[in-house]
């Protein structure tokens, strides 16, 4: 535990104060207080300054600051416990479990339930008319063509294995498909990270770049920075009023810094009379929300023009649709390969019960997950040679 939860007590400040002023998730906060966990996506040093402006402000001493961040053997007695605990480690291990771990069907399964390819591998999808598509990724990908096409900064937010990839994947499939005279520029850095001590950031000059070599490759970019602005300004016009229209895409958006996320209100202000010159989109995982949250100050200015858009997990009956649609596209019945006790028991499996509340769920049931759980049970049940998956089968696994 570290003294930051005594300070919190001195000040007469809840967790859920510094969460809120944060702009992070109560359980994210319990995690820094409780545990010394830092969120990932975040800079550390940029957070731990904001939690000491935080308590200066509600008048912790400067000397008691100095200790904030070290770790203590145990609570005071008066000190209060976390008010929104944090996900147990049996919870979090079976949500990495299911997000994280890679399966293949076997040889043998494949023969045992007369399948020619893994319908949930990457290479299963060859085409727009592989993807699955409900009602909800249908409003994101419209939502990502009209951006692309008439102008727009746009989030589109969603868990790891959720089928972001797959999104953009199509987003750039059908400008060709559809001859549009859209380019899409992707700039991207190895090991990218949102401060330097992680990896490598993706700046601002990284993002002019880009666009540079992407419109105007031949032309050799100015060496001053607001030169070299005006330069991409100058490239953007021409090429507009060449019925070219550009969208900037960056993938692993939760990655960037904030001081990019603030330039890029510079960028997406590029104008030629009522026209964007440049449309945004940025994909990223959950913690792109919460950076973009309308409480962070420090990105107001693009929050206040940026759409977000979020891809949910495939509840109710949207499960049952997915499997058919998947292995239809094999001709394949879904009931020779799952009966109805199989997949309500997967659909248990992928929601867990919420441990901040225990009439709260958190659904898993993403692509990824789904394809994983399925095809290891597949693997199980062509190994004990049992006709279909079962829901014994499903709990075996």
């Amino acid at each position: 535990m570290l003294n930051l939860k005594n300070l919190l007590q001195q000040v007469n400040c809840k967790q859920a104060d510094l969460a809120e002023y944060l702009a992070l998730s109560q359980a994210a906060v319990a995690q820094i207080v409780n545990h010394g966990e830092w969120p990932k996506s975040l800079d550390e040093l940029d957070l731990q300054e904001r939690i000491r402006r935080f308590l200066q402000s509600h008048g912790a001493a400067e000397v008691d600051l100095a200790s904030a961040f070290k770790e203590v053997s145990k609570p005071r007695a008066n000190v209060a416990c976390s008010v929104s605990p944090s996900k147990t480690t049996t919870e979090s291990n079976q949500e990495d479990a299911m997000l994280l771990r890679k399966q293949t069907l076997n040889p043998v399964t494949r023969k045992h339930f007369n399948l020619f390819r893994d319908p949930f591998a990457d290479e299963a999808i060859q085409s727009h008319e592989d993807m699955f598509v409900s009602p909800d990724v249908r409003y994101v990908r419209e939502a990502m063509l009209q951006t692309a096409k008439y102008g727009g900064l746009l989030a589109v937010v969603a868990e790891s294995g959720a089928g972001k990839t797959t999104l953009m994947r199509e987003l750039e499939d059908r400008v060709v498909r559809e001859a549009q005279p859209i380019m899409i520029i992707r700039p991207y850095v190895l090991a990218m990270e949102d401060n330097d001590q992680k990896g490598k950031t993706l700046r601002a000059t990284h993002i002019a770049e880009a666009l540079m070599a992407a419109i105007a490759p031949l032309e050799r970019p100015k060496s001053s920075p607001e030169a070299r602005f005006a330069q991409l300004h100058r490239i953007l016009r021409e090429s507009h009023t060449a019925g070219y229209r550009h969208c900037l895409v960056i993938d692993e958006a939760h990655s960037l810094p904030i001081p990019t996320i603030k330039h890029l209100k510079r960028f997406f202000e590029l104008e030629m009379g009522f026209k964007k010159l440049l449309s945004i989109i940025l994909i990223g995982q959950p913690e792109l929300k919460a950076k973009l949250s309308e409480r962070n100050q420090e990105v107001r200015e693009v929050v206040q023009r940026c759409e977000m858009v979020e891809l949910m997990p495939l509840d109710g009956s949207r499960l049952d649709e997915y499997l058919q649609f998947k292995f239809g596209r094999q001709d394949k019945p879904v009931t020779d390969i799952i009966d109805a006790g199989g997949i309500d028991a997967l659909r248990g499996r992928l929601i867990l019960n919420s441990s901040r509340n225990r009439q709260e769920t958190v659904s898993l049931l993403y692509p990824l997950a789904i394809g994983n759980l399925l095809t290891a049970a597949m693997n199980l049940a062509a190994e004990i040679g049992v006709p279909v998956v079962n829901a014994d089968v499903i709990k075996g696994v």
